[in-house]
């Protein structure tokens, strides 16, 4: 497994677009994907998972994967994390 912290930077947070972008992008990966926040660990693959951890703007959040492809999965959620979530 393999983890890093970072910190939700779009302005409204983890709301309906990003999660399913974010979530159809973890999709592509074998590996299994978790963000905990809030003291919650959720699947990243499921928006609705995503929507309902209320990830809000300045979050922190660790990435976690675990599986065949996990080092190409962290690079790809940390990208989409910092380059804001397409917002």
């Amino acid at each position: 497994m393999v983890s890093t912290k970072t910190v939700i930077r779009n302005p409204m947070g983890m709301h309906m677009r990003p999660a399913g972008m974010f979530a159809n992008a973890m999709m592509k990966f074998d590996s299994d994907v978790n963000l905990v926040a809030n003291g919650k660990t959720v699947n990243a693959k499921s928006i609705m998972n995503l929507i309902a951890a209320c990830i809000k703007c300045g979050t922190e959040v660790e990435v976690q994967c675990s599986g065949p492809d996990e080092e190409a999965a962290l690079l790809e959620a940390v990208r989409l994390i910092e380059n804001g979530l397409g917002e």
